[in-house]
């Protein structure tokens, strides 16, 4: 017998879950909202969605402020009723101020009460940014449950040789690699 008095069988906690989601264009992949229909199937699970500040970093604040709400609520407005559909339960979400995906996590964990992390990235090319900058490893310094979804379904494209040879090490330039 376990702890629970059950015979092999242990007994899930009557709140649900806290996930942080973290994404940004990665919001409605079918990948992400696979691994939140996983996650729900798991047992109560409540979903919020935080996404970086989509804009770049700006010395005019107000500027930023205002780009960031507006492409921001965009992705919000977007994500939320797929991810509800997903996880079956009313799903939040938000826009943090930081452009750093390392910083709103953190900002968001230190403000909230997460359980896990669900952290989406994009595929953008051989190795997407987030993975680039090591940011599951960092994530899971934190403490919390993480699950990383890579989706590249909006990034397969043919390769030119040249592509291949680059992707192979044969370049001797470096690409600026997009938002994750």
């Amino acid at each position: 017998m376990d702890d629970n008095g059950q015979n092999g069988v242990l007994m899930e906690s009557s709140s649900p879950a806290h996930v942080l989601v973290l994404a940004h264009r990665t919001a409605v992949t079918p990948a992400l909202l696979d691994a939140i229909r996983e996650r729900a199937a798991r047992g109560p699970a409540w979903f919020h969605l935080l996404v970086p500040n989509p804009s770049p970093a700006d010395w005019r604040p107000a500027l930023a402020e205002r780009q960031r709400i507006a492409e921001g609520e965009r992705i919000l407005a977007s994500a939320l009723p797929l991810i509800e559909q997903a996880a079956h339960r009313p799903t939040d979400g938000s826009v943090s101020i930081r452009h750093d995906p390392m910083d709103a996590i953190e900002e968001a964990v230190y403000g909230g009460d997460f359980d896990e992390i669900i952290l989406a990235t994009l595929s953008c090319g051989s190795v997407p940014r987030w993975l680039h900058i090591d940011l599951p490893r960092r994530v899971m310094h934190l403490g919390l449950a993480l699950t990383t979804v890579i989706d590249d379904s909006h990034h397969r494209r043919p390769q030119s040789e040249h592509g291949r040879r680059r992707a192979a090490g044969a370049g001797t330039g470096h690409g600026r690699l997009g938002w994750s």
